[in-house]
């Protein structure tokens, strides 16, 4: 169990969260510019620089030319082109590295100085683990699109987003941890109400993320660019006649994702109700309040991503306030718990 606090650790933890936070949203900006399937080898070490003279390009750019996406898609593609959609996808994969190397040196110099006592170096051995695990998963995800089709899995795809986003969550945990105090378990401390309706909270905002997940690898969000109506109606027929549909059928992926936010912003507000009945402290009170206008927010970028056909900088701002969401119902988590066991 942890207990040792300290300034420092939390500071790398918040840098790590953040550069963390940094590479989901830049990678949902590779997967709009259709640029995730133009690297097709995975070289760890030796990919970190890119190719290096005309001849280098033009042999990478003959192994891109034996892809499903350049067969199917981008057929005629110009060698400038493909360095752009190189680059874009290059850049991707070394702010990965960087993430790596920002988690690896300063938890070594940590554990070397013992300012993170051995005992307690579990925690931080599973953000290790996870992010091998989602750097792995990324890879998985990469060469399912170069087998046969012009496209990730969406399985995949969501795999690794679910994986980078929970290294995230658990890094801001630990970070609150040193700021605010860790839990002590030995206290068996009931759960109070705010407590477990912050946590149905986390699990419904996982929900909506898998389903946003499912929406991007299936491009379902290019099905209709109309709301509250999709495809002219409001619910359109056939959309559940079959169970698979639901995770497979892009229109009623997107039908989902459309919809299921509101469950957050029904949940919210009522936290909130409770939370300012049982008098808990302001900053609370107040955090709560900015918590809703997150939700009324993102709810508003969705519509907007859909009435926009999917306009890139729209998308992108849409999925980081997503991960803004997360980092908050981490954060009440946290507190929620910590008034729990006083």
């Amino acid at each position: 169990m942890l207990k040792t606090q300290n300034n420092a650790v939390m500071k790398w933890l918040y840098i790590f969260a953040v550069v963390v936070a940094f590479l989901v949203v830049f990678g949902g900006f590779v997967r709009l510019t259709r640029s995730g399937l133009s690297i097709v080898e995975w070289n760890p070490i030796s990919g970190a620089m890119p190719p290096i003279g005309q001849q280098a390009w033009e042999e990478e750019f003959a192994k891109y030319q034996l892809t499903p996406e350049y067969l199917k898609i981008n057929t005629g593609m110009t060698l400038e082109r493909y360095k752009f959609i190189f680059y874009m996808e290059w850049f991707h994969r070394n702010v990965a590295r960087t993430a790596g190397l920002v988690y690896a040196f300063p938890v070594f110099y940590f554990l070397f100085k013992k300012i993170i006592p051995f005992k307690e170096f579990g925690i931080y051995f599973v953000m290790g683990m996870l992010f091998i695990s989602q750097a792995f998963a990324g890879w998985i995800m990469v060469a399912s699109g170069l087998v046969d089709r012009p496209a990730v899995s969406h399985f995949n795809l969501t795999i690794h987003l679910l994986l980078a986003l929970t290294l995230f969550g658990l890094a801001l945990w630990t970070a609150f941890g040193h700021k605010f105090g860790f839990h002590d378990s030995s206290k068996k401390a009931k759960w109070s109400l705010p407590t477990k309706l912050s946590w149905v909270a986390l699990g419904l905002l996982v929900i909506q993320i898998t389903y946003g997940g499912f929406t991007a690898g299936l491009k379902a969000g290019h099905v209709s660019d109309t709301w509250p109506l999709m495809l002219g109606a409001l619910i359109p027929p056939n959309l559940f006649n079959s169970w698979i549909n639901v995770f497979e059928t892009p229109q009623t992926i997107v039908f989902i994702h459309r919809w299921f936010a509101w469950t957050g912003m029904i949940l919210v507000p009522v936290v909130y109700y409770i939370v300012k009945k049982q008098n808990y402290p302001a900053d609370i009170q107040t955090g709560l309040k900015w918590l809703i206008g997150v939700v009324a927010l993102q709810i508003t970028l969705g519509v907007l991503t859909i009435l926009s056909y999917v306009n890139i900088v729209i998308a992108l701002i849409h999925q980081a306030n997503a991960i803004l969401l997360l980092g908050l119902a981490v954060y009440f988590i946290h507190r929620f718990r910590a008034l729990d066991e006083k």
